[in-house]
Protein backbone atom coordinates (compact mmCIF):
# COMPACT_ATOMS: atom_id res chain seq x y z
CA UNK A 1 0.00 0.00 0.00
CA UNK A 2 2.51 2.65 -1.72
CA UNK A 3 0.05 4.44 -3.32
CA UNK A 4 -1.19 7.90 -2.91
CA UNK A 5 -4.40 6.87 -1.93
CA UNK A 6 -3.03 4.12 0.54
CA UNK A 7 -1.12 6.79 2.19
CA UNK A 8 -4.39 8.68 2.76
CA UNK A 9 -6.29 6.18 4.55
CA UNK A 10 -2.92 5.13 6.53
CA UNK A 11 -2.27 8.73 7.50
CA UNK A 12 -6.88 8.81 8.63
CA UNK A 13 -6.37 5.32 10.71
CA UNK A 14 -3.18 7.03 12.12
CA UNK A 15 -5.36 10.06 13.37
CA UNK A 16 -8.46 8.21 14.42
CA UNK A 17 -6.27 6.02 16.44
CA UNK A 18 -4.64 9.38 18.07
CA UNK A 19 -8.28 11.40 18.54
CA UNK A 20 -9.24 7.35 20.12
CA UNK A 21 -11.99 7.87 17.48
CA UNK A 22 -12.90 3.63 17.88
CA UNK A 23 -15.81 4.03 15.13
CA UNK A 24 -13.88 5.90 12.58
CA UNK A 25 -11.00 3.29 13.52
CA UNK A 26 -12.73 0.32 12.99
CA UNK A 27 -14.24 1.40 9.44
CA UNK A 28 -11.15 2.71 8.15
CA UNK A 29 -9.18 -1.11 9.52
CA UNK A 30 -11.88 -2.58 7.31
CA UNK A 31 -11.13 -0.59 4.10
CA UNK A 32 -6.92 -1.46 4.97
CA UNK A 33 -8.25 -4.86 5.69
CA UNK A 34 -9.77 -5.10 2.11
CA UNK A 35 -7.13 -3.74 -0.09
CA UNK A 36 -4.70 -6.08 1.91
CA UNK A 37 -6.66 -9.11 1.15
CA UNK A 38 -6.97 -8.14 -2.91
CA UNK A 39 -2.63 -7.06 -2.57
CA UNK A 40 -2.58 -11.02 -1.18
CA UNK A 41 -4.93 -12.42 -3.66
CA UNK A 42 -3.50 -10.83 -6.60
CA UNK A 43 0.19 -10.84 -5.06
CA UNK A 44 0.75 -7.01 -6.57
CA UNK A 45 0.67 -3.50 -5.19
CA UNK A 46 -2.15 -2.21 -5.90
CA UNK A 47 -2.61 1.18 -7.35
CA UNK A 48 -5.24 4.15 -6.36
CA UNK A 49 -7.55 3.35 -9.95
CA UNK A 50 -7.71 -0.46 -8.10
CA UNK A 51 -8.08 0.83 -4.32
CA UNK A 52 -11.04 3.58 -5.43
CA UNK A 53 -12.50 0.40 -6.39
CA UNK A 54 -12.25 -1.41 -3.04
CA UNK A 55 -13.83 1.87 -1.43
CA UNK A 56 -16.78 2.28 -4.34
CA UNK A 57 -17.60 -1.29 -3.40
CA UNK A 58 -17.72 -0.51 0.48
CA UNK A 59 -20.10 2.41 0.26
CA UNK A 60 -22.19 0.28 -2.50
CA UNK A 61 -22.34 -2.43 0.19
CA UNK A 62 -23.18 0.03 2.75
CA UNK A 63 -25.72 1.81 0.73
CA UNK A 64 -27.41 -1.24 0.20
CA UNK A 65 -27.09 -2.46 4.02
CA UNK A 66 -28.84 0.95 4.91
CA UNK A 67 -32.09 0.37 2.20
CA UNK A 68 -32.51 -2.99 3.73
CA UNK A 69 -32.24 -1.89 7.50
CA UNK A 70 -34.25 0.84 7.16
CA UNK A 71 -36.91 -1.86 5.14
CA UNK A 72 -36.69 -3.73 8.02
CA UNK A 73 -37.36 -0.94 10.45
CA UNK A 74 -33.47 -1.19 12.48
CA UNK A 75 -33.01 2.83 12.05
CA UNK A 76 -29.85 2.05 14.63
CA UNK A 77 -28.13 -0.37 12.29
CA UNK A 78 -28.82 1.86 9.78
CA UNK A 79 -27.68 5.10 11.31
CA UNK A 80 -24.41 2.88 12.04
CA UNK A 81 -24.23 2.18 8.23
CA UNK A 82 -24.66 5.84 7.43
CA UNK A 83 -21.77 7.09 9.32
CA UNK A 84 -19.44 4.01 8.03
CA UNK A 85 -20.84 5.73 4.49
CA UNK A 86 -19.97 9.06 5.52
CA UNK A 87 -16.35 7.58 6.40
CA UNK A 88 -15.60 6.27 3.37
CA UNK A 89 -17.17 8.73 1.38
CA UNK A 90 -14.22 11.44 2.18
CA UNK A 91 -11.55 9.33 0.10
CA UNK A 92 -13.83 9.42 -2.99
CA UNK A 93 -13.51 12.10 -5.81
CA UNK A 94 -15.65 14.85 -5.63
CA UNK A 95 -18.92 13.57 -6.94
CA UNK A 96 -19.78 14.68 -10.43
CA UNK A 97 -22.89 17.72 -11.29
CA UNK A 98 -25.75 16.37 -12.94
CA UNK A 99 -24.37 18.18 -15.78
CA UNK A 100 -21.51 16.72 -15.66
CA UNK A 101 -23.35 13.08 -15.63
CA UNK A 102 -25.80 13.76 -18.23
CA UNK A 103 -22.67 14.55 -20.45
CA UNK A 104 -20.74 11.74 -20.19
CA UNK A 105 -23.58 9.91 -20.65
CA UNK A 106 -24.93 11.59 -24.41
CA UNK A 107 -20.94 11.23 -25.35
CA UNK A 108 -21.16 7.84 -24.76
CA UNK A 109 -24.57 7.19 -26.43
CA UNK A 110 -23.25 9.36 -29.32
CA UNK A 111 -19.86 6.94 -29.25
CA UNK A 112 -21.71 3.79 -29.17
CA UNK A 113 -24.54 5.24 -31.97
CA UNK A 114 -21.29 5.67 -34.37
CA UNK A 115 -20.41 2.44 -33.69
CA UNK A 116 -23.89 1.00 -35.06
CA UNK A 117 -24.82 -0.11 -31.84
CA UNK A 118 -28.71 1.00 -30.61
CA UNK A 119 -31.22 0.10 -28.80
CA UNK A 120 -31.66 -2.26 -25.16
CA UNK A 121 -28.11 -3.80 -26.70
CA UNK A 122 -26.43 -1.14 -26.23
CA UNK A 123 -26.60 -0.55 -22.31
CA UNK A 124 -23.01 -2.68 -21.45
CA UNK A 125 -21.15 -0.37 -24.24
CA UNK A 126 -22.48 3.01 -22.78
CA UNK A 127 -22.44 1.65 -18.97
CA UNK A 128 -18.73 0.75 -19.99
CA UNK A 129 -17.82 3.92 -21.54
CA UNK A 130 -19.43 5.76 -18.47
CA UNK A 131 -17.89 4.15 -15.54
CA UNK A 132 -14.55 5.02 -17.10
CA UNK A 133 -15.43 8.65 -17.53
CA UNK A 134 -16.87 8.83 -13.50
CA UNK A 135 -15.07 6.58 -11.97
CA UNK A 136 -15.50 7.06 -8.20
CA UNK A 137 -18.05 10.21 -9.17
CA UNK A 138 -20.99 9.61 -9.69
CA UNK A 139 -23.46 6.59 -7.87
CA UNK A 140 -23.63 3.87 -10.96
CA UNK A 141 -27.25 2.76 -9.91
CA UNK A 142 -28.38 6.37 -10.96
CA UNK A 143 -26.51 6.31 -14.01
CA UNK A 144 -27.74 3.39 -14.81
CA UNK A 145 -31.25 4.18 -15.07
CA UNK A 146 -30.50 7.60 -16.39
CA UNK A 147 -29.00 5.98 -19.84
CA UNK A 148 -31.74 2.64 -19.19
CA UNK A 149 -34.05 5.80 -19.76
CA UNK A 150 -32.18 7.60 -22.58
CA UNK A 151 -31.73 4.64 -24.34
CA UNK A 152 -35.85 3.51 -24.26
CA UNK A 153 -36.47 7.07 -25.66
Amino acid sequence: MSTQLAAQISDAVKSAMRAKDSARLGTLRLVQAAIKQKEIDERTTLDDAQILAIVEKQVKQRRESIAAFQQAGRTESAQQEQAELDILQEFLPAQASEAEVDAAVQAALDEVSAQGVSGPAAMGKVMGLVKQALAGKADMSLVSARVKAKLSA
